[in-house]
């Protein structure tokens, strides 16, 4: 049974942030388990501060607070320097390398160059796909199936052309993650 993840995403606006954590809570529900997704902006949408905390358990979830992080996924140096030092010390953080060049935490981090993965892809704004793909990897919460409706339903009908580099950005993250492991 799968204890309860305290989740904190963070980067900033216009990063994809808010999608990775929705796509994280509601994969979840889709898995049968408890989530809460709680979004938090800066002052700006774009370019200003933007983070979210999501708790998926198998219990209920009494409170959407919680003071230390299981996992972090950092999208730039600004939002590791606030999050950091709230990880728990068996906590995973997982960042975005294009931008941040190393944790100082005595943690598990994994650095993901999501930038250049989904320039690569020639979609640079799927990065943050590149992170779900990589973050599912190491939390191993739900599959690919149920991703994959997750984000066919966030995109819905009008950006459905969009799904199958979406998947693929996944697809790549999740490959990378196997790299660093293997």
């Amino acid at each position: 049974m799968m204890k309860t993840i305290n989740l904190k995403a963070a980067g900033f606006g216009g990063q994809g942030v808010m999608m990775f954590g929705k796509i994280v809570a509601y994969g979840a529900v889709e898995a049968n388990m408890n989530a809460l997704w709680f979004p938090s902006y800066g002052p700006e949408t774009r370019g200003g501060t933007a983070n979210c905390s999501v708790i998926v358990s198998n219990d209920e979830i009494d409170s959407p607070v919680f003071s230390k992080i299981d996992h972090l996924v950092v999208f730039n140096a600004p939002s590791l320097d606030k999050f950091e030092d709230a990880v728990k010390t068996d906590g995973i953080i997982l960042y975005n390398s294009d931008l941040i060049s190393k944790t100082k935490g005595n943690v598990k981090a994994y650095g993901v160059p999501i930038n250049a993965i989904a320039i690569k892809l020639g979609l640079p704004q799927a990065a943050n796909m590149v992170m779900v793909g990589a973050y599912l990897e190491i939390a191993k919460i739900f599959d690919d199936k149920i991703v994959e409706d997750i984000v066919k339903h966030i995109l819905g009908e009008r950006k459905a052309k969009f799904v199958p580099v979406n998947m693929q950005a996944i697809d790549e993250g999740r490959k990378f993650v196997r790299s660093l492991k293997g």
